[in-house]
């Protein structure tokens, strides 16, 4: 995959073009998990694990009421954690991370939800994708949420070969101004959710077709493709 003879300089403008036509597209692009705080966003992004957003916005109120704090959380309950945050599921494993991750927060940092990546990805249940989650929406510092939608996207673009998260963050982030990486994720994960799907993209309605080396993968006729379009808000 990937454009032809395409140069270092000629794909930078390819992605920035379509970075533009993804914020024209969607201008309303946020984080669809709902939370208030730097700690609600934490805990709702490590349910999110192979669930949807909408799954764990239907469970957070509940969970959120329950443990207002961070010494909460630190101190629950496992049992009725654990039955809050069921319908989630791996429910043992998420209740053992938000605990832990708890604990580690109060123990290491005083109780307040560290805003460095370096610490966020020291805390158990946290990687590099919930940390730069928590980072571009709750604190303010750009980072790529590179989750399974951003990393089937830019290689559909075309953008890398990469398969390592990590590597892919690395690649994007040297094409996109660093200032949007934040928002980037969002118009990339909204796109991956609405048009340009796993199995059959709605490539015929698709405002990026004409720059990616993709087109064609799933139905080219718009009256085909508009069937395949997922409004949201979503899961």
């Amino acid at each position: 995959m990937g454009m032809p003879t395409e140069s270092r300089l000629a794909l930078v403008r390819r992605a920035r073009r379509m970075n533009r036509i993804l914020a024209e597209t969607y201008p309303e692009a946020h984080c669809e998990l709902d939370f208030g705080t730097p700690l609600e966003l934490l805990v709702a992004t490590i349910l999110s694990a192979q669930c949807t957003d909408k799954r764990v916005n239907m469970v957070t109120p509940i969970l959120f009421a329950k443990y207002p704090t961070v010494d909460d959380y630190a101190g629950a309950d496992r049992a009725e954690m654990e039955e809050i945050i069921r319908s989630t599921g791996f429910f043992r494993a998420k209740t053992n991370s938000i605990i832990g991750m708890a604990q580690a927060v109060c123990e290491q940092h005083g109780g307040v939800v560290p805003g460095k990546l370096k610490d966020l990805v020291k805390l158990p249940g946290v990687g590099r994708k919930t940390a730069n989650v928590v980072l571009g929406n709750a604190f303010g510092v750009p980072g790529l949420t590179v989750d399974t939608h951003f990393q089937r996207l830019v290689r559909r673009f075309g953008w890398t070969d990469e398969t390592d998260p990590v590597k892919i963050e690395h690649v994007v982030g040297e094409l996109i101004p660093k200032r949007e990486w934040t928002i980037f994720s969002h118009r990339v994960i909204w796109h991956g959710r609405r048009i340009c799907h796993a199995r059959t993209p709605a490539c015929g309605v698709c405002p990026l077709a004409a720059l990616c080396p993709s087109y064609g993968t799933g139905p080219t006729d718009a009256a085909k493709a508009q069937k395949l379009v997922r409004p949201g808000p979503f899961s």
